[in-house]
């Protein structure tokens, strides 16, 4: 166990750690030759203590048998080393990232034949390109006001990233609707962020509720009340006769008697979710 805690320790701090040196080579700043050695000799340390502890697991549950297929084992020694924070979060910018190239080809992600999609990014569609255009702003700004040549190449790239992770967030939301499927089923998302599926004999009712709620994208009240807040709005209140898991943008999970979200046409999604029957 001490070895597993201090894999996960580590793997949380090389990954800002990496990061942190990539944007500075990718900047072009010349670190002296014995910081990138030391850094360079503690990561592959990281590395080789990662591979160890993995190894160790994936062999502990290769041997235990009882249909523990390598992808399983595999899958198993992941999460117990890595932090769920940690994979979480990779794999959102992963999807993010993977959206830019669906958004530029205009599909979408997880709407079939006969399924309605339902976009909700219109409250937030403005802030998202005004956050744009003061990004561009600011790294046309800083790159006039800093005389440091190196200060000056960190600070763009960053600068670029941060741009290229508001695009692909944006992204994600367009290309990732909420679905209202033939069957009466509804899937609730928030770009590669949130994900809730809810089948159609869960729904008990559904209506058009604009509601403006204060708190994050993600607020769950004491009496089960799940707020999906977008643009400081919510339009769409869905009734459900049980109680239903959802997992929250870092993992943590919780359970929803009601969810109120947002969609930009709320009267659409409402007729398409009635036209099914509840409970059938």
């Amino acid at each position: 166990m001490t070895r597993i805690r201090a894999a996960r320790i580590a793997v949380t701090a090389v990954v800002p750690a990496e990061l942190t040196l990539v944007v500075c080579l990718a900047a072009g700043v010349r670190l002296p030759g014995w910081a990138l050695a030391a850094t360079e000799a503690v990561l592959v340390g990281v590395l080789l203590l990662e591979a160890r502890v993995l190894f160790g697991l994936y062999a502990a549950e290769r041997a235990r048998g009882a249909g523990t297929g390598r992808r399983a084992a595999a899958r198993a020694a992941v999460r117990a080393v890595v932090p769920v924070q940690v994979r979480r979060l990779l794999l959102h910018e992963l999807r993010a990232t993977a959206s830019l190239g669906r958004w530029a080809v205009r599909r979408k992600h997880g709407v079939r034949p006969g399924d309605l999609a339902a976009a909700y990014t219109g409250p937030q569609t403005a802030m998202m390109y005004g956050m744009v255009f003061v990004s561009v702003i600011e790294t046309v700004a800083l790159a006039v006001l800093i005389p440091w040549p190196a200060v000056h190449r960190v600070v763009l790239v960053l600068d670029v990233y941060g741009i290229l992770l508001v695009l692909a967030l944006h992204a994600a939301c367009v290309t990732r609707p909420h679905v209202v499927g033939p069957d009466g089923s509804l899937r609730i998302r928030y770009g590669a962020l949130f994900d809730l599926a809810v089948p159609a004999d869960a729904v008990d009712s559904v209506r058009v509720d604009r509601r403006y709620p204060d708190g994050r994208l993600v607020t769950l009240s004491e009496d089960g009340v799940l707020d999906l807040i977008v643009g400081s709005q919510t339009s769409v209140t869905v009734e459900l006769n049980r109680p239903l898991p959802f997992t929250r943008p870092l993992g943590a999970t919780g359970e929803a008697r009601t969810v109120r979200f947002h969609a930009d046409d709320p009267r659409a999604l409402v007729t398409a979710l009635r036209r099914q029957p509840a409970g059938s």
